[in-house]
């Protein structure tokens, strides 16, 4: 089976969904910006690999934007998109979305980008696409 580049973006985009519990959390009561990131490479990495199909590595995180604080007791989404492709190395966008609980609303609170390289069996960057 054989698809164009623009559905095997489609089909590795990934969405993960998280409860803020206290464990997450910073002393004012959001989520700590470093598990923040984390999760954001976690995701990224995850779309990588759903892209290729190959071993991927992070090499980058370029400018992560925290556009406003996640609070303890909210949902969040985050998504990954393939953003940019080259030779050996793709980047992927990731944004996170805070969703209240006990009502219909939704807000976008981070915003990142990720750039991972595929690798060979001997650790060498290889191609993406065939």
């Amino acid at each position: 089976m054989s698809i164009n580049l623009e559905e095997q973006i489609k089909l590795s985009e990934t969405r993960i969904f998280k409860a803020v519990f206290p464990n997450t959390t910073n002393h004012y009561d959001t989520l700590f910006g470093g598990t923040a990131m984390h999760l954001m490479d976690e995701v990224a990495f995850i779309t990588a690999t759903r892209f290729t199909r190959k071993r991927c590595v992070t090499v980058s995180s370029d400018r992560i934007d925290f556009k406003m604080p996640i609070p303890a007791g909210t949902i969040i989404e985050l998504v990954g998109k393939v953003s940019k492709i080259g030779t050996t190395s793709l980047d992927v966008k990731v944004e996170i979305y805070i969703e209240q609980m006990y009502e219909n609303k939704r807000e976008k609170a981070i915003t990142g980008s990720f750039t991972f390289v595929a690798i060979d069996e001997n650790k060498k960057p290889t191609k993406i696409l065939s």
